[in-house]
C-alpha cells in the first residue's frame, strides 16, 4: 500500500504551527500577544456584523486563527536560493521585491507566500525574507571579514536539503517525510544564545549597522518575529501596556480608517538577550544582543496602481512635513483625508481591488430577464456584490520603520538608492511574482465567474473589456 502523500497546504500548516509553538517557548511575551489578539478579534467580530459576514462569505474567517507572518534575515546568495526551494515544498512562492536600502536598512527582500485563493484560505502563512547587502558596507576590510564569517556557516541540516531534493524529484513527499522536513527545517529558525564571533568583532559589525551584526554573528537566521493578524490594531496597541507589554510609539502604515487599506503594523520592543561571544583562547565572554520582537498587523484592501500611487504620495507628503512623533499621527490622518474612505468610492474610482460574486437575487432575476450590460449597472441593481481583496504583502517603508525601531535606535543610515532586483533574482534562482498582477487576476477571475452565473460567457467577456 503506497504511503500517504502530504499536500503543500498541509506541510505549510504543520510548519507554521511548529514555528509558533517554538517561538512561544522562546519568547513568552508572544503567547501573551496572541491572547490579546484573539480577544480583540473576538470582540471586533461581535461588534461588526458586516465585517463578519464579509469574511464568512469569502471563506476568510477561519484563516484568522492560523494567520501569521514571520521574518528572517539571510547572509548569502545560496542561503536565499535554498530557502526558496524549502518554501516551494510548502506551496510558498516569492512575491514582490523590496529594496529597504532606501530607508536606511542594508537589505533587499521578498515575501514567500501562497499565491492562489484556495491556498490562502487554507493558511496564508508568509515569511518576509531579507538578504544582507554586503556591497553596502563601505569599510572594505569589514565587508571582507563579514564574507569570511558567513562563508563558514551552514544554516540548513543536510537532511533538510535531502528531503527537498526528494520532493523536487518525486513531485511530492509522504506524510512521514513532510513531518521530518518540518522538524529538520525548524532547526534553521531556532534562537542561538552563542555567537560565532568575538565580542570585539560583533561590536565592529554592530557599529556598521545593528542589522549587519544580527545577520553575520550567529549560526543561522533566527526567526526575529511571528506576527498575528488583528482586525483592530488600535485596540491591540492600547491593550498591550495593560498586559505588561511596551508597544512602539507609532503604528506604521496608513491611519485608522472605516475602510482599511494595505497594511498597518506595530510591535513590542525588541528583547535584550544574553549572548556568549567566542574569544581567541576558546573562552567565552558574556554580552547582549537585541533582535527578536513581537509584531502585530492589520490587513486592509489591496490597492490598484492608481490607489498605490495616491497612498505613496500622501505618505511621502506626511513624512516631508517633518512632524514630531507626537504629531505624526494627526498629520497622517489629516493628509489621508484625500484618500476616499468608502468602499463604493474606492471601487468606482479604481483605487482598490475587489472580489465579485453574484447575488441570489441577481441569479434569480437573470433567469427571466437579460441582465444589465455594464458592471456599474449590475452593481447598482444588486446583481453583483463586491468585497475587498485582502492585501497579502508588505510595505517597504513600514518594514524599515519596524526594523529601525526594534534595532533599539533612531539611527537613520542614508544609503544611496541601490535597488538591484536583477541580482536578487539571480541569487533567488527565480523571478519574483508581481503582486499587482496577482490581485488583478483574482479580481478578473471572480468577476468572470460571477457574470457567468448571471448570464453567459459572452456577457463576462463584454464586461471585462
Amino acid at each position: 500500500m503506497p504511503a500517504l502523500r502530504a499536500d503543500a497546504d498541509e506541510i505549510r500548516t504543520l510548519f507554521s504551527r511548529a514555528m509558533s509553538d517554538m517561538y512561544r517557548v522562546e519568547v513568552p511575551q508572544y503567547g501573551t500577544l496572541m491572547e490579546l489578539v484573539d480577544d480583540t478579534n473576538r470582540e471586533t467580530l461581535r461588534q461588526h456584523e458586516q465585517l463578519r459576514a464579509s469574511l464568512e462569505r469569502n471563506d476568510e474567517l477561519e484563516r484568522l486563527n492560523v494567520e501569521r507572518h514571520g521574518a528572517i534575515r539571510l547572509g548569502r546568495a545560496d542561503e536565499l536560493f535554498n530557502m526558496r526551494r524549502i518554501f516551494a515544498v510548502m506551496g510558498m512562492r516569492p512575491v514582490g521585491y523590496y529594496d529597504l536600502s532606501v530607508a536606511g536598512v542594508p537589505v533587499h527582500a521578498t515575501a514567500f507566500r501562497p499565491i492562489d485563493d484556495a491556498a490562502l484560505r487554507r493558511n496564508p502563512f508568509r515569511v518576509f525574507t531579507s538578504l544582507l547587502r554586503l556591497d553596502l558596507i563601505e569599510d572594505e576590510s569589514l565587508r571582507a571579514q563579514a564574507e569570511r564569517i558567513l562563508g563558514k556557516r551552514r544554516i540548513f541540516t543536510p537532511r533538510t536539503l535531502e528531503l527537498v531534493s526528494i520532493f523536487e524529484t518525486e513531485g511530492h513527499l509522504t506524510v512521514a517525510q513532510a513531518e521530518e522536513l518540518v522538524r529538520e527545517a525548524l532547526d534553521t529558525f531556532r534562537w542561538h544564545s552563542e555567537a560565532t564571533v568575538s565580542l570585539e568583532d560583533y561590536k565592529r559589525l554592530h557599529d556598521a549597522h545593528r542589522l549587519i551584526a544580527d545577520v553575520v554573528s550567529f549560526k543561522g537566521p533566527h526567526i526575529n518575529h511571528l506576527t498575528p493578524r488583528t482586525l483592530d490594531i488600535d485596540a491591540v496597541q492600547a491593550g498591550m501596556p495593560q498586559r505588561g507589554i511596551a508597544p512602539k510609539a507609532l503604528i506604521e502604515g496608513p491611519p485608522r480608517r472605516d475602510c482599511p487599506i494595505l497594511l498597518r503594523q506595530t510591535s513590542f520592543k525588541a528583547l535584550e538577550e544574553p549572548i556568549l561571544f567566542r574569544q581567541a583562547n576558546a573562552a567565552k565572554v558574556a554580552g547582549t544582543h537585541t533582535a527578536r520582537f513581537g509584531e502585530i498587523e492589520q490587513r486592509g484592501v489591496a490597492l490598484t496602481p492608481k490607489g498605490r500611487e495616491l497612498y505613496d504620495r500622501l505618505l511621502a507628503s506626511t513624512r516631508q512635513a517633518g512632524a514630531t512623533a507626537r504629531d505624526y499621527g494627526s498629520e497622517l490622518t489629516e493628509r489621508f483625508q484625500a484618500f476616499p474612505d468608502d468602499w463604493s468610492e474606492l471601487r468606482s474610482q479604481g483605487l482598490a481591488f475587489f472580489r465579485y460574486s453574484a447575488t441570489p437575487a441577481g441569479i434569480e432575476a437573470c433567469k427571466s430577464h437579460a441582465p444589465p450590460s455594464s458592471l456599474d449597472d449590475l452593481v447598482s441593481a444588486g446583481f453583483l456584490r463586491y468585497d475587498p481583496i485582502v492585501y497579502e504583502d508588505f510595505l517597504p517603508v513600514s518594514a524599515a520603520g519596524i526594523f529601525q525601531s526594534n534595532l533599539g535606535t533612531d539611527q537613520q543610515q542614508n544609503y544611496a538608492a541601490h535597488s538591484n532586483r536583477a541580482a536578487f533574482e539571480t541569487a533567488l534562482g527565480a523571478e519574483v511574482h508581481d503582486e499587482i498582477k496577482l490581485y488583478a487576476q483574482t479580481e478578473r477571475d471572480s468577476l468572470e465567474q460571477a457574470l457567468v452565473q448571471l448570464g453567459s460567457p459572452h456577457l463576462a467577456r463584454r464586461a471585462m473589456a
